[in-house]
């Protein structure tokens, strides 16, 4: 018996949709995006709780929004803790796996060294000096016994980004959407599409916003970091800065950034050691560096593992940290 096309036809195209929304969700994660939501503190930061997968990473935060395994907020007994507060480049975004951010292979390396550690990620995408100063006073230090501050080039003169964009903006949404289908359309085929067409611009990750004014938001920013480093040390908690660069501060010829060297100053006046990735990988081969960033400032895994044994260099086998001693013999290079 032959089954009338108007029949078979609309049965095919549900049957496809159905295969077609599982696969995306399933296959690829869409469908289920990573949540932002507003903050009066922040800015806005990572919904709590959330363990994804999506384009084959395995995504998570925790009860505080930070890019870890849940904790409690008490340290453990025998337990190193260091905060990390960043943007992007520390959180490392979707392109990257859970086990392959910065956070995540500096723990794995204070761990084989005989300690326990807990190494906790509070970033978010385009978060400047202001919004880790809202972080830090919404929810505190956490009973670390180091605080790290993921500051970029960008991050200098960059204001402190607000609520604003949250809902608004592909890369910021506060609530799944209905369809998986419906995001992959919405959130990448079209826009592509409409790029090719020339009827728009590609969207990707939200630029950090600028000042109209590079020279008075420097001074700003330098003063909330002022109040960082006095909140932190109020707490008998040591505080460090990563400083990471942009690519164009490398390539094609390493160069020293505007307001670099009177951001050292400062910290230089406030007693704060600098783990500078930027000098460091000034004296590396271009060919090296380029295979550090996936764009003009995110960084890719091998420069997450750069600035991890950086970081373990410094802090530890360095004996700027004496907390976290290497408790077994470390043929690692002390890096300057």
């Amino acid at each position: 018996m032959r089954i009338p096309a108007k029949y078979w036809i609309p049965a095919s195209v549900v049957g496809i949709l159905i295969t077609t929304e599982v696969t995306l969700r399933l296959a690829l994660g869409l469908g289920n995006p990573v949540l932002v939501q507003a903050d009066p503190d922040t800015g806005y930061r990572f919904q709590p709780n959330q363990k994804i997968f999506r384009f084959g990473k395995h995504i998570q935060y925790n009860q505080y929004s930070q890019r870890s395994e849940p904790i409690t907020p008490k340290k453990p007994a025998g337990k190193l803790r260091i905060l990390m507060l960043g943007d992007s480049v520390l959180n490392g975004g979707n392109p990257t796996d859970q086990n392959q951010i910065i956070t995540e292979l500096f723990e794995a390396k204070l761990s084989a060294s005989g300690h326990p550690a807990e190494v906790l990620n509070a970033s978010s995408g385009s978060w400047g000096i202001g919004n880790q100063l809202g972080y830090l006073r919404e929810f505190g230090t956490f009973n670390a016994d180091a605080v790290i501050l993921q500051i970029g080039t960008h991050d200098l003169t960059q204001p402190t980004s607000n609520s604003a964009i949250v809902g608004h903006h592909p890369s910021f949404p506060t609530h799944p959407p209905l369809l998986a289908i419906q995001e992959a359309w919405t959130r990448y085929a079209w826009p592509n599409l409409a790029f090719r067409l020339k009827l728009g611009s590609l969207p990707g990750e939200l630029p950090p916003p600028t000042s109209a004014d590079p020279d008075r938001q420097f001074k700003e920013n330098m003063q909330s970091l002022k109040q960082i480093v006095t909140l932190v040390r109020s707490k008998k908690i040591p505080v460090f800065v990563l400083f990471t660069p942009n690519y164009d501060d490398l390539l094609p010829k390493p160069h020293q950034p505007k307001y670099k060297s009177e951001f050292l100053r400062l910290l230089k006046s406030l007693r704060v050691p600098m783990i500078d990735t930027h000098a460091a990988w000034s004296t590396l081969p271009p060919e090296t560096v380029k295979t550090y960033f996936r764009d003009w400032v995110h960084l890719t895994v091998p420069a997450h593992e750069a600035i991890a044994q950086k970081l373990f260099d410094r802090l530890c086998v360095g004996r700027q940290l004496p907390t976290c001693l290497p408790k077994k013999p470390s043929t690692s290079a002390i890096v300057p």
